[in-house]
């Protein structure tokens, strides 16, 4: 079992720098709806923090170029700010470590997923563009969950190259976040944040493998489910 992850996530890893450093203009385009994912899990994570704290969240938005923004009100403001980076961390080491020891379960967590997307598409609607982006991912989702066996494969792939992509954008992406939660934190400097920020990322991934690794842990084949059949 564990080897089968092992070759699982040395599969991804390659096939996801192979496009990244050797596809070229064609390996970015692959890997843009990635991008656009994880900024769907950041922008979801602020959202998620507002809710948690007693916010509400006004909308979401999601642009072509992989940047957004969630406007929210009321809440913890810290907690918040820090839901984008750290929550995006979760949200893909979940999806990840469901996807490569539970895949019975992976039908029903894409199915949380759409739920989740649709969420944001609809009762936090910005702008056209980012509810078509999360409807074509929704469709994709449901389309996997119904009509394919790839349900555990998609988890894993989505949920490790987003931590991947999480990793590699830290100095970049958050920037935002981290200005203003320098100033809320005034503690620390914003570049010591990012840092910290980063630690706790790697750390969580981490401690992810290890338990993927351990042999403590129950084996897929010891977690059933009742079957069902999935019909369009």
């Amino acid at each position: 079992m564990r080897s089968k992850i092992f070759l699982r996530i040395i599969a991804i890893l390659a096939f996801y720098f192979g496009l990244q450093y050797f596809g070229g203009d064609i390996g970015r385009k692959i890997l843009y709806p990635i991008r656009l994912f994880v900024t769907f899990l950041h922008e979801f994570g602020h959202a998620i923090g507002a809710k948690i704290t007693g916010g509400w969240v006004e909308n979401v938005q999601i642009n072509a170029d992989g940047s957004g923004f969630t406007r929210t009100a009321g809440g913890n403001r810290s907690v918040i700010l820090m839901g984008g980076y750290i929550g995006s961390a979760l949200f893909g080491n979940f999806l990840f470590f469901v996807g490569s020891k539970y895949a019975k379960l992976s039908k029903y967590l894409l199915f949380v997923l759409v739920a989740a997307i649709a969420v944001t598409a609809l009762a936090w609607y910005n702008s056209f563009f980012t509810t078509s982006v999360l409807f074509l991912y929704a469709a994709f989702l449901i389309f996997v969950a119904l009509k394919t066996d790839w349900s555990d494969e998609v988890l894993m792939f989505l949920g490790l190259a987003s931590i991947i992509y999480i990793i590699q954008d830290f100095n970049v992406g958050p920037t935002s976040d981290l200005n203003k939660y320098a100033e809320i934190m005034k503690v620390f400097p914003q570049d010591v944040w990012m840092y910290i920020w980063l630690v706790v990322v790697v750390v969580l991934f981490l401690i992810n493998l290890k338990i993927l690794f351990s042999k403590s842990t129950t084996p897929v084949k010891d977690f059933d489910l009742p079957e069902k059949d999935f019909m369009l």
